[in-house]
């Protein structure tokens, strides 16, 4: 007897014909859906030649420490030295995390070999994790980002918003400045009571961490990490954090772009692919997926 085979035994009667094993069908009509998207990734491996890995996020989710699980699995049955594609859609979170989970990749891939595919948004430290790749896959769908951290504050009534470390150094330079040229300037005497030691030390500690990380992985590549490092900090070039940085813009700073059209056959099936997960994550949900793993987490 094999283990894809039942035989007869107990009522079933001598001689009965045997009868190979199946999922029932309620589990496959439960998990159609999954079978429906690794069925699209099993496609885009043999096109693509390589292991594709899926990490899509939704807008209220972010890149944390717990995503290592999730990324162990996806690496689990890729033999060491094979290429590497990581479909990532995401719009931020936390820098040490992401540093863990591209050195992760870095690990399993030979050089040459890890790509990174854009199908929309690949955001702040999103962003950064495309730095680490030699190959950034980019559509008129596609977007990288500053890699401007930002950071939780709160205003003179209490309530939270996220501030932009780049931009409040700059303001603390500027008035810094202000002073050394009048040291009784009125103006930069009064806004520079406004900001706390410790949170500026803190804050050029951020974004010193953020710049050192991302010119390491441009350095990986051979590339001028001073200057594109510098370009996607600079918040005099991208007006505002979300401000979309388009195959265009990433091609043009430097980076490793590669630009599909929308319209091709290609583009066509990694759309389809991120539809599918979109729908299947929905706002809260993160989806961890590869032809031979697939998991949905709600946050």
């Amino acid at each position: 007897m094999t283990d894809s085979e039942i035989t007869g035994g107990g009522d079933t009667p001598t001689g009965a014909a045997k009868r190979p094993l199946s999922k029932t069908p309620m589990f496959t009509a439960r998990n159609s859906a999954r079978y429906e998207r690794q069925a699209v990734i099993k496609e885009i491996d043999d096109a693509e030649r390589t292991h594709l890995i899926c990490y899509v996020g939704g807008p209220n989710t972010e890149i944390d420490r717990n995503d290592i699980i999730g990324f162990v699995d996806l690496l689990h049955n890729i033999p060491e030295g094979e290429p590497i594609d990581l479909f990532l859609h995401t719009f931020g979170g936390d820098v040490d995390a992401c540093e863990k989970l591209v050195r992760l990749i870095h690990a399993n891939v030979v050089d040459s070999s890890f790509r990174v595919i854009i199908p929309d948004v690949a955001k702040s430290a999103g962003t950064l994790m495309a730095l680490g790749a030699n190959q950034i896959l980019m559509s008129d769908t596609s977007e990288l980002g500053m890699i401007d951290p930002q950071f939780p504050m709160r205003d003179n009534q209490g309530n939270e918003f996220w501030h932009s470390v780049i931009a409040y150094l700059d303001a603390h330079d500027e008035y810094a400045e202000a002073l050394r040229s009048n040291p009784r300037d009125p103006v930069a005497l009064l806004r520079l009571d406004n900001f706390d030691a410790k949170v500026v030390r803190k804050f050029q500690g951020i974004r010193d961490r953020v710049r050192t990380f991302a010119e390491d992985l441009l350095k990986r590549q051979g590339l001028p990490a001073s200057r594109i490092s510098n370009e996607l900090m600079s918040p005099s070039r991208w007006k505002t954090h979300g401000q979309p940085v388009g195959h265009a813009d990433a091609a043009q700073l430097g980076l490793p772009v590669t630009y599909i059209p929308s319209s091709d056959a290609r583009w066509t099936l990694y759309w389809k692919l991120y539809c599918l997960q979109r729908l299947a994550i929905g706002q809260n949900g993160k989806i961890f997926e590869s032809a031979f793993v697939s998991q949905v987490l709600d946050e």
